[in-house]
């Protein structure tokens, strides 16, 4: 595995991305073995491993979402009754009750917190290994090195990548290294290199030997997936490549849809009647504007990413079926 993950990632999330970075890594040197060396396939298995994962806490934390769709009404009523009542015993009283409903349920008040807490880390980690592939996979790692070990002698590439990149990698904190070499190219576009390679002209055979290895494996359905769904667009529309282009605008909007579709299944607090209750109101506003969001952010970031967010919330939402399947015939 590259040493690049120790570089780039520090504090909590340091031993989760070495973790995910080390099954991404497998996962590749897996599709090897039958000849397939493409990065969005990676991506998508291990999206499917991950999440598989994961399953034990996504069962505990829909879990207590059913069981808070059966709570709510209870523990509304109990803070209705003690609304007006401020002083100290009306306060124990109120606490009493409401912790006497969650033992009713055999539930907790930090019950649905937990598994939320647990898997946080794990999610930042997650879109860190996505967004840094060359750090964590050694055979992606490896189509730079020989690039990298020229560019480190060259005058005036350090420059050209920091402008290229802008504070994306931050040369002056990692030093001009191969690593922080490598983590700038990664984040090229097809534009970049090809600028790279009329400042630097006698380099220009060993950019073109490097592009075409990476073409092999970021070449998804006809798209970069170092490119965002934007220039794909752009360039598809120029070239009048119009499936392309149609593929290219697929996904953001399947991956606002994936997203919008796994919030529909998810179980859904039970309505309190109250013109007042504002956190059910901002959860419904969240769950609306989340997906268009991602939708709309997907447009600028690269391909891969957006192949990440359909890959999850497709494997999210077949989980959520299985998972409320099973949740309703539990004698809740």
């Amino acid at each position: 595995m590259s040493i690049l993950v120790l570089t780039q990632t520090g504090g909590i999330l340091k031993p989760f991305a070495i973790i995910l970075g080390f099954i991404m890594n497998y996962i590749y040197r897996f599709l090897q073995i039958f000849g397939i060396n493409n990065v969005a396939l990676t991506i998508i298995l291990f999206t499917l491993v991950i999440n598989v994962l994961m399953i034990p806490l996504t069962v505990k934390q829909q879990k207590f979402s059913k069981m808070s769709s059966l709570m709510n009404p209870e523990l509304q009523k109990v803070q209705k009754k003690y609304q007006n009542r401020k002083d100290e015993k009306s306060m124990r009283m109120m606490q009493a009750e409401t912790q006497a409903i969650y033992d009713k349920y055999g539930a907790s008040p930090t019950g649905g917190c937990l598994p939320m807490l647990i898997q946080l880390p794990i999610l930042f980690a997650l879109y860190r290994v996505i967004w840094n592939i060359p750090a964590y996979v050694a055979s992606v790692k490896d189509v730079f090195t020989p690039l990298v070990n020229v560019l480190l002698k060259t005058q005036g590439t350090q420059q050209f990548l920091a402008d290229t990149v802008g504070n994306q990698v931050n040369f002056q904190r990692l030093g001009y290294t191969a690593n922080s070499a490598i983590d700038a190219l990664y984040k090229f576009k097809p534009a970049d290199w090809t600028a790279m390679a009329e400042k630097f002209p006698d380099l220009s055979g060993m950019i073109s030997q490097t592009t075409g290895s990476l073409d092999k494996m970021n070449y998804f359905l006809g798209l970069n997936i170092s490119n965002s769904p934007m220039t794909a667009m752009v360039e598809n529309f120029k070239a009048h490549n119009w499936i392309l282009f149609v593929c290219a605008l697929a996904i953001p909007v399947l991956a606002g849809l994936s997203q919008w579709l796994n919030t529909r299944l998810m179980p859904q607090a039970a309505a309190s009647g109250d013109s007042n209750d504002t956190m059910q109101a901002s959860m419904k506003t969240m769950n609306t504007v989340m997906p268009l969001m991602s939708a709309v952010f997907c447009f600028t970031f690269p391909v891969g990413l957006g192949i990440y967010w359909i890959a999850s919330s497709v494997v999210r939402s077949i989980q959520q079926l299985l998972i409320n399947r099973h949740l309703d015939k539990m004698n809740i």
